[in-house]
């Protein structure tokens, strides 16, 4: 495996990516006794130097892949900077040493739920290629009178500003009036899709969550704003789906510890008078 030089060079702690890049281009550092230039790659056993200074073997190693759940709230936004000074989802999120998290795809700043987020930009770039065609689920509330013909159009395919668009399935979730429920499925991630498909026939959306990216569904358990780690198995068979074998068989399965048994306190006996 393979990693962007400048990035090796900043997980080491020499300074940012950027700082890297410039530091590259001044002829500052080699690879294998040779010049390194902008956009080299390099892998675990090459010889990397800066200002001719061996770089230790163990910062030119791959960070371990890492992939979060994260139960988005309404309310916060998916950039890592907002001019109106706006909550974002990066806030919540455990702090990387010389590294960074990337958020597979967006969710507007009303809707909540499921998103996954990885410290790896190519496995981030696959989960989100038109190729993968993962399925995208929402919990969607509505408001107005939902008609058969209606349903029929949104799942044969109507023309939205940006092109056609449609919905893979539809199912009646109940409810009655303004909190009635419908769950949809769509395989693309263009922006406010599911809430423009809807407007098109002139139904208001109230409220959207999103619960299941592909394989991935949003734990029951999870409260908004909190995370969880997708680890051993889990992350190694959503590796596999991808097609990326390589990095699959680098994810290693454990075990996870039995639950501790607290012992039971015995019970006091009252002295006799």
């Amino acid at each position: 495996m393979s990693e962007k030089l400048q990035k090796v060079l900043a997980r080491a702690g020499l300074g940012s990516r950027r700082e890297m890049e410039t530091w590259i281009d001044a002829g500052r550092v080699s690879v294998n006794g040779e010049r390194a230039h902008l956009g080299m790659r390099v892998e675990e056993n090459d010889k990397v130097r800066v200002d001719g200074s061996l770089l230790r073997q163990q910062a030119i190693q791959p960070s371990r892949l890492r992939m979060l759940i994260y139960h988005k709230p309404s309310g916060e936004i998916c950039s890592r900077n907002d001019p109106e000074g706006r909550p974002t989802i990066f806030d919540h999120l455990p702090k990387l040493r010389n590294d960074r998290w990337v958020a597979v795809g967006r969710l507007d700043f009303n809707t909540s739920g499921l998103m996954l987020i990885t410290n790896d930009g190519e496995v981030a770039n696959r989960l989100m290629h038109p190729s993968q065609e993962f399925e995208r689920e929402y919990a969607v509330r509505v408001k107005g009178q939902v008609h058969d013909a209606m349903l029929d159009s949104l799942r044969s395919g109507i023309e939205l500003e940006d092109g056609p668009a449609k919905f893979e399935r539809i199912v009646d979730a109940g409810g009655e009036g303004v909190n009635h429920w419908y769950h949809v499925v769509i395989k693309e991630g263009r922006n406010r899709e599911v809430r423009r498909m809807w407007e098109s026939q002139d139904i208001v959306v109230s409220r959207l969550i999103r619960v299941r990216f592909g394989p991935v569904v949003l734990p029951r358990n999870l409260p908004h704003g909190r995370w969880r780690e997708v680890e051993g198995k889990e992350l190694k068979q959503l590796l596999f789906n991808l097609g990326m074998d390589d990095k699959a068989k680098q994810v290693k399965t454990v075990q996870k510890p039995r639950e501790a048994k607290v012992p039971r306190k015995s019970r006091r006996v009252k002295p006799k008078r």
